[in-house]
């Protein structure tokens, strides 16, 4: 596709290096009859080698001029576009099981992911990121990485981090390192959940203040009493805790 001069206001970052994109296309490993959806196409780089594979291939995009460019485009005929803001698309009207991928602008990263795990139709997500936040997806409990955003994310999804993507890879080149994520949800959950909701609340409760011990960030939900019978030292912070942890937090909660 022609020049497109990218908007800050988007995010926009275009991958241009072609073995990168070999590499993440290799990553998603599409099959010709898969249903997916491409957040963000830009100017293609995905978009072309995964329409080489699919019979069709969905798009949400928002700039209006890149919307208008793939309307005049070619490869366009096996392509739906839904002319959009992702963090506002009901991905789930598309059909199940469907599998995601994209370059997330960095701006909406974290939201667009919250959104995206409320769709049971969602088969698998392959993300190009900013690799500070890959690492808070994945990161293990007691690193520093480790947060609301690993607990949230890894209670709901199995999670790797499959390709570091440097910033030269890009045009223009980002100020940050990009990593990709390979997101699938749960075959079978290992943890049961009374009230998901309560989970959030207290996983975002417990991090708030991440330098105070669990007995001053939970204090509105446990007594001293509720540590001893979880085996929970009160005394330690919310990063020592996994995720298994806080849900059993949760479920004695919602049981009280």
């Amino acid at each position: 596709m022609s020049s497109h001069i990218p908007r800050k206001r988007f995010g926009q970052h275009f991958l241009t290096n072609r073995q990168v994109i070999a590499d993440i296309v290799s990553a998603i490993r599409p099959s010709a009859d898969d249903l997916m959806v491409e957040i963000g196409p830009g100017l293609g780089a995905l978009t072309l080698p995964l329409l080489q594979t699919l019979h069709h291939l969905h798009v949400v995009e928002l700039d209006r001029d890149i919307v208008a460019r793939w309307e005049k485009n070619d490869a366009a005929k096996n392509l739906t576009m839904h002319a959009c803001d992702a963090l506002k698309f009901d991905f789930g009207s598309l059909g199940s099981p469907l599998r995601v991928v994209g370059n997330l602008p960095y701006n909406i990263s974290t939201p667009l992911l919250f959104h995206l795990a409320t769709f049971p139709a969602i088969m698998d997500m392959h993300f190009m990121l900013q690799k500070e936040v890959v690492d808070r997806m994945v990161a293990r409990p007691s690193t520093p990485a480790y947060g609301r955003l690993s607990v949230m994310l890894q209670y709901q999804f199995v999670m790797e981090s499959v390709l570091d993507v440097p910033p030269d890879a890009f045009s223009p080149p980002p100020k940050v390192d990009s990593a990709v994520v390979r997101m699938a949800p749960w075959q079978q959950r290992p943890f049961h959940i009374q009230d998901e909701a309560l989970l959030s609340r207290i996983v975002l409760s417990a991090f708030a203040m991440r330098r105070k011990t669990l007995h001053n960030t939970l204090k509105n939900y446990l007594g001293r009493p509720d540590f001893e019978e979880l085996g929970l030292d009160g005394g330690m912070r919310a990063e020592n805790l996994s995720v298994e942890d806080f849900v059993r937090i949760a479920n004695r909660v919602a049981e009280r």
